[in-house]
């Protein structure tokens, strides 16, 4: 039934350019907080309804609890968007795949292959890796001088560098990749724009597969095809790879610029991350995560049958969006003043910055561990670092799923 529903029509991703000023709330912000709408959304209605220009219906939840039930129901929701793709326009259905787009038991089988990866014991061994892209990046950093872009010299080449390391890709087309990774989170010029971006990510890593399917090398990808061979086809495998590839890029460089921006506001902050233990810092890099949840909607939930959720009427292919930037919002998650950041919170739950259930961040330990080498050495290899531009007169992403700033001044 859901699979006929959302056949019938596919998507128009054309349509996507015209998306209605009050569904775009849930993809803006005011700085680092999301716009207050999603506050009194998160009150009066746990669902609210999107205007979307699609056959279906689509409704954002903003509750922890709401958003936290609905990510962990593995059975009453559908990932799987590859059949709303045919063969024409910007994205067909070999460009959709990987960890977030498919169920059981392909979401299982995918998901066993890479797990071992991510253990703590297995990322151990990276540390020495990503501390020397660090002290690179940041003797570019002093090279460049003050007023410095952050987020060029630091903030993104540390996760792209360590990414493309773990996978075992080159970086001979390392900025044309980097630049398709934010356009594919960019709805500002609609959705053709950004499914094509995703179409063109998804040649290179198809490339990538083709030739280490003849000479594997020594990092995921190569590995994955000593071990699994013709049993993973060069669709899932680059599936995961591009999962992996954007999952573990820009939402860490969004995460390493908009962190550092959070820590120059309160020279304590700063003092602490600079001067604190391990415990201190594990402490502000969740309360970051927490606060600045930059991947801002889960992975969107289709509902697999009609049901009766918080009160509405959901039909079968109707589309259930799980808002983390109001979820980990939420007092009865935060605890007291949840817009404020404050790394000596003690929060009720734990946040959704990374999702949760079946579908939740596979690289969440990764991404920490790079906010925890990379954080504390950048404040103290410069203490005295400052903000080159008011907060205000920065450019954030008013229109993209993964939140982020375009350029981060700096003085030291």
């Amino acid at each position: 039934m859901l699979v006929k529903r959302i056949q019938k029509n596919g998507i128009d991703l054309s349509a996507l350019s015209f998306i209605p000023e009050k569904t775009k709330i849930a993809l803006q912000r005011d700085g680092m907080d999301p716009l207050p709408e999603i506050a009194e959304w998160r009150r009066d209605e746990p669902m609210h309804k999107l205007e979307l220009p699609f056959t279906f219906t689509a409704y954002l939840v903003t509750g922890y609890e709401e958003s936290r039930r609905i990510l962990t129901d593995r059975d009453s929701y559908s990932n799987d968007i590859r059949h709303l793709f045919h063969g024409d326009g910007p994205a067909t259905a070999d460009d959709i795949g990987g960890l977030g787009f498919t169920d059981p038991p392909l979401h299982t089988r995918l998901r066993k292959i890479v797990t071992p990866e991510f253990t703590m014991r297995r990322l151990a061994r990276l540390e020495p890796m990503i501390i020397n892209f660090v002290d690179t990046q940041l003797d570019a950093l002093e090279a460049a001088g003050p007023g410095a872009d952050l987020c060029k010299t630091v903030a993104f080449p540390i996760p792209f560098q360590t990414i493309c390391a773990l996978l075992g890709l080159d970086y001979a087309d390392r900025d044309a990749f980097a630049k398709l990774g934010s356009d594919r989170f960019d709805a500002t010029n609609g959705g053709a724009a950004a499914f094509g971006a995703v179409s063109d990510q998804r040649r290179f890593l198809f490339d990538a597969v083709a030739r280490q399917r003849k000479d594997p090398g020594d990092g995921l990808i190569g590995q994955i095809v000593r071990d699994e061979g013709d049993t993973i086809s060069d669709v899932d495998l680059a599936g995961l790879a591009d999962g992996i590839f954007t999952g573990g890029y820009e939402t860490t460089a969004g995460m390493i610029a908009l962190g550092t921006m959070v820590l120059l506001r309160d020279p304590e902050y700063a003092r602490l991350i600079r001067e604190g233990s391990p415990e201190d810092v594990d402490r502000i890099v969740e309360e970051l995560l927490r606060y600045l949840a930059v991947v801002q909607v889960a992975f969107p939930r289709f509902a697999k049958q009609d049901m009766l959720l918080f009160g509405q009427k959901v039909k079968a292919g109707d589309v259930i969006l799980a808002s983390l930037n109001g979820a980990n919002r939420d007092p009865e998650s935060a605890g007291d003043r949840p817009d404020e950041f404050d790394p000596l919170r003690v929060p009720a739950s734990g946040h959704l910055a990374f999702g949760h259930g079946i579908h939740r961040c596979i690289g969440a330990e990764l991404a920490r561990m790079e906010l925890r080498i990379a954080l504390p050495r950048l404040f103290r290899r410069f203490p005295d670092m400052a903000l080159a531009k008011p907060q205000e007169e920065l450019t954030f992403r008013q229109l993209s799923f993964v939140y982020g700033v375009d350029e981060l001044p700096i003085l030291f």
